[in-house]
């Protein structure tokens, strides 16, 4: 069995870019990190160094089972741990801070997509996108536009995880906006498909990255 990270490493783990992976350490560090799988040296100049998979899990605590995944909670304000808005938090919505965060969090995201995706591809999700559908799939609405539901407002977009491992599901009261955020995604790379509710008769989406 693999041992543990050390302190040492952990915090660097800890400390990396929570979009992208991005590590900052000592040679000696980071060359320990690759040595374990928890990262990789990027093969292209500045030749940085970024987590894995594995080293991502380390840093993010395993989602419970969609079933009871029902409000998602986000990091707490002044955290300084970027989140992208699933809908229904508190907090407002916007701001020119919050947008500058946004459009870097989602510019680092297609950087991910282009180091990992063995094609170098950007229109695709990429394997931390798949690790986190409901955090892609919102941070690709919020950096499209979109306005997430506030609290309980109805008004808005919130992403939730669903049953199926794969996908989450995107509800939006409003027609019009549904299908906009429908279009938004499947131009961020996933494949979408409008559904009702059994009860109700609600229309939502189910959004899937697409693999090719």
């Amino acid at each position: 069995m693999t041992r543990p990270p050390t302190a040492a490493q952990r915090r660097v783990i800890d400390a990396a870019d929570p979009v992208t992976g991005r590590l900052k350490g000592t040679p000696a560090q980071l060359a320990a990190l690759v040595g374990r799988g928890l990262a990789f040296r990027h093969p292209r100049p500045p030749h940085d160094h970024f987590l894995t998979p594995a080293g991502h899990r380390l840093r993010t605590p395993e989602e419970p089972a969609a079933e009871a995944v029902a409000e998602p909670a986000a990091p707490p304000a002044g955290s300084g741990v970027f989140a992208a808005r699933i809908g229904g938090e508190e907090r407002p919505a916007g701001g020119p801070a919050r947008a500058r965060e946004v459009h870097s969090a989602w510019q680092g995201l297609l950087e991910l997509r282009r180091m990992t995706n063995a094609d170098g591809s950007v229109d695709r999700p990429c394997a931390w996108e798949r690790g986190h559908l409901v955090q892609a799939a919102a941070l690709a609405l919020e950096a499209a536009g979109h306005r997430p539901a506030q609290g309980d407002a109805e008004e808005g977009y919130r992403v939730r995880a669903t049953p199926q491992p794969d996908a989450v599901a995107v509800r939006e009261p409003d027609g019009a906006r549904l299908r906009a955020c429908a279009a938004t995604l499947e131009e961020a790379g996933w494949q979408v498909g409008e559904h009702t509710e059994p009860r109700g008769r609600a229309r939502y989406l189910l959004a899937s990255p697409r693999r090719a």
